[in-house]
């Protein structure tokens, strides 16, 4: 009789603590008191471990304390420039309004970029801007690998630590397993080159009271000198990524970028950085913009997003751009679990005429996402939405273009994980010419993928359909 008493004043008090939890939205709270109450043992154990985004009070406090250290980019002399005022056409502003209530960062002008052909173009172009480095070199990959891409982005970075170029690394500690237990981990430490780990594993079993062990840093952030970043979906590996080798090629889309937006990269760098133990870096959000530098370009903006940052950043980020589409919206994503609001916003763009069209890899390295995706393929056709799968490999890159003026590029998926649990960078910028470059781009992409119809999916099976359907159920849970 005790134990049966016990058993319920454990699931009643979970089940409270699910419903009081703030920022959940109806279908999370609703999802887990299921999970809590059909499996009672192994659901109170899974929301204790998986159910909060918890990051650890620590942790948090130290991210604080770093935040309040680091000083506005935007104030560092020579950042006055009228060469570097964002020209950001008015219809657009307010989505960089958006942007800035997220980050902090308001946009800034006088950027020139690049989309790299590939991924290993991507590497090359990587390793020339580090070998042409004067003063400092940072990294951050959520997934760094020791294969061919790997290595030449680490002896790189050894060769300019030796020659006298900061040179700072930094890891997911979950992400680049395999790169933090292999000898070019400790190469690269022996070359000069000063490492990071971010939300460090250590003890699975200790680490549960310490923040949940699958919130993780996804975020891939390049710094060199100040004035040059690279944003995009690409990790440091081969597009073979050898440990999910049958889904390869893995396809990514990743942006040069010179331009004093690179000075808030590397405020962000410095947040992730210094948090997990990294020395001060903040006097370099202080240099000064070289006045030969401040010339015109286009306005940008670093928009990154965590379970430390306000809460539905990236959906509402999403959602902004969604609506305010006009004529024409292309996106690409890997993993697509959206919310109902996110969902709602992609379907009234096609509702309301816009030419909507997204695209994703037609197979996917997370199968229960790939199934919760294809569960809302009915109302995203029904709405008008083209949907395309892309057949030439797991289409990893994350953009977004908008009527041909305003593009997002980044880290972030459309799913709960980069919503809620992943730290993660992106940029938005207003430039027809680099829009028309990522336009092109996804082009490629809807070229080498195959269109899914509206008859197709209405003959899925019923088990297919069931399938697609409680895999979309448990959404708030993944």
């Amino acid at each position: 009789m005790l134990p049966l008493l016990l058993h319920i004043v454990v699931v009643t008090l979970v089940s409270v603590r699910v419903l009081l939890r703030p920022h959940r939205d109806p279908a999370a709270r609703l999802a887990w008191i299921v999970v809590v109450l059909a499996l009672p043992a192994v659901g109170v154990i899974g929301y204790l471990l998986l159910g909060e985004t918890n990051i650890g009070r620590a942790r948090v406090q130290r991210m604080r304390a770093v935040m309040g250290t680091l000083p506005d980019p935007a104030a560092a002399p020579g950042m006055e420039a009228p060469a570097l005022a964002p020209a950001v056409p008015s219809r657009h502003a307010p989505l960089f309004k958006v942007g800035q209530s997220i980050s902090g960062h308001a946009p800034v002008g006088g950027n020139r970029a690049a989309l790299m052909a590939d991924s290993n173009a991507m590497v090359a172009s990587l390793v020339a801007d580090i070998d042409a480095a004067t003063d400092h070199v940072h990294l951050l990959f959520y997934i760094w690998l020791p294969d061919n891409n790997g290595r030449a982005v680490a002896d790189a970075m050894g060769r300019a630590a030796r020659r006298g170029v900061a040179a700072r690394a930094m890891v997911d500690d979950l992400g680049s397993r395999l790169l933090v237990k292999s000898p070019l981990w400790a190469e690269m430490r022996d070359a000069g080159v000063k490492l990071g780990r971010a939300l460090k594993v250590g003890n699975p079993l200790l680490r549960i009271w310490d923040g949940r062990l699958d919130l993780r840093d996804h975020r891939k952030i390049v710094v060199i000198d100040n004035r040059v970043t690279y944003v995009g979906s690409q990790n440091c590996a081969d597009p073979e990524f050898r440990i999910k080798a049958k889904y390869a090629p893995w396809v990514d889309a990743v942006l040069r970028v010179e331009g004093p937006v690179a000075r808030q990269a590397q405020h962000l760098f410095a947040s992730d950085w210094m948090t997990y133990g990294g020395d001060d870096i903040a006097p370099l959000l202080r240099a000064p913009w070289p006045a030969a530098l401040a010339v015109p370009g286009f306005p940008a903006q670093v928009v990154c997003s965590g379970p430390t940052v306000r809460h539905s950043a990236m959906p509402e980020m999403f959602q902004s751009l969604m609506y305010a589409a006009r004529r024409e919206l292309v996106i690409t994503t890997p993993y697509y679990v959206p919310d109902d609001s996110l969902q709602a916003a992609l379907c009234a763009a096609a509702n309301r005429g816009v030419e909507t069209v997204i695209v994703f890899p037609a197979r996917n390295d997370n199968w229960a996402v790939a199934a919760a995706s294809r569960s809302l393929y009915p109302e995203l056709l029904a709405a008008g939405v083209a949907i395309h799968e892309y057949e030439g490999g797991l289409l990893h890159a994350k953009t977004l273009t908008l009527d041909g003026e305003v593009a997002l590029i980044g880290s972030a998926n459309m799913d709960r994980r980069s919503f809620d649990l992943n730290y993660e960078n992106n940029l938005l910028l207003a430039d027809e010419g680099v829009t028309a470059a990522i336009r092109a781009r996804q082009a490629d992409y809807l070229a080498q993928s195959r269109p899914v119809r509206a008859e197709e999916v209405a003959g899925w099976s019923a088990w297919r359909r069931l399938w697609h359907n409680t895999a979309a159920v448990m959404g708030p849970v993944l």
